[in-house]
């Protein structure tokens, strides 16, 4: 599959749920009006999508919500797309919020995982509980626990913050390196009205970066997974850093992906409304159909998002939950 712009889209990013048991500040409000249940995607329209995705090209998928794992049978699902890899899919990956980790990181290894994400804002027990709106921080080190006996590879990710996180990210650096753990920072995306001051929050990653450089020698990587990320080598440790720049240094010019939402909303770019419905072309059958409306998709896939941290307005009304972080 390639687009206008002649990138090959090769990477999903799955939504399997918009439901989280978290209600992080910089991505949902308290009160969230969740799908109902019924507008999903069942298990087998999903693996059929996926399957249909793969024959055309994708080679990577990751599984993202909300949280996945909170969705009833998630496993099930799991197992259903990692047996792809026999069709043409090279990794089957998932971001969580680490809270069902200590139950089912060895299910996720089982099953063929390998590589997961995990969100982890801060190392404070009590700023974790006021950035997520819940007590759950001890569970969340649980899971990660759990998921390196399970021999998963871990990337935490963290949005970088001023004022609420910027001060512990060096130190937060320090203790993946002792597990052994990737670290991702990323720039808060305005997606949905939130109860956090995106504009007094936002916190360009070259700051970040030169704090870190304070404490770490950081070499250029030609490390690449599929993401946005740009890498560098923690010289002083042997870990990886990667920054991803949505604000501050745009990366659209090698966007290899395209989000579907849980309902089977197809989103071009994570920045802009542009979208094609599948549901209902799934569920009444047909591959010419489900072909020609992605490739309509693809046709009109921008060049790239327009995120303004000086926009007062979130960039879209639709929060991150809804497309598919």
């Amino acid at each position: 599959m390639r687009d206008a712009f002649g990138r090959q889209i090769d990477y999903i990013r799955l939504s399997v749920t918009d439901r989280c048991n978290l209600r992080c500040t910089y991505c949902m409000a308290e009160d969230m009006q969740f799908l109902p249940r019924r507008d999903l995607l069942t298990f087998e329209e999903i693996e059929a999508l996926a399957r249909h995705l793969v024959a055309r090209g994708v080679r990577r998928i990751r599984l993202t919500g909300g949280e996945p794992l909170v969705r009833k049978g998630i496993m099930d699902l799991v197992g259903r797309l990692a047996r792809l890899r026999s069709e043409g899919l090279e990794e089957l990956t998932l971001t969580t919020n680490g809270t069902r980790l200590p139950d089912m990181a060895q299910d996720l290894y089982d099953a063929g995982v390998r590589r997961i994400n995990v969100s982890l804002d801060t190392l404070d027990r009590e700023r974790f509980a006021q950035l997520t709106r819940r007590d759950e921080f001890d569970r969340v080190i649980s899971g990660i626990e759990a998921a390196r006996a399970a021999g998963l590879a871990i990337r935490i990710n963290a949005v970088a913050m001023r004022g609420l996180n910027d001060d512990e990210l060096p130190a937060l650096l320090g203790w993946c390196s002792e597990r052994g753990l990737d670290l991702g920072l990323i720039e808060a995306m305005p997606l949905g009205e939130v109860s956090l001051d995106r504009q007094s929050t936002h916190l360009p990653l070259d700051e970040v970066r030169a704090k870190i450089e304070r404490s770490f020698t950081l070499v250029p990587s030609l490390h690449r997974t599929g993401g946005p990320a740009r890498y560098f080598d923690v010289a002083d440790t042997g870990t990886r850093l990667g920054l991803i720049t949505p604000l501050s240094d745009n990366f659209c010019a090698g966007c290899n992906r395209i989000r579907i939402g849980a309902t089977g909303t197809v989103y071009g770019c994570l920045g802009h409304d542009q979208k094609v419905e599948l549901r209902d072309i799934i569920r009444a059958g047909g591959e010419e159909a489900l072909d020609a409306a992605l490739d309509r998709l693809l046709a009109g896939k921008p060049l790239r998002h327009a995120f303004d941290v000086d926009q007062r307005e979130p960039a879209l009304a639709r929060h991150m939950s809804v497309t598919g972080g």
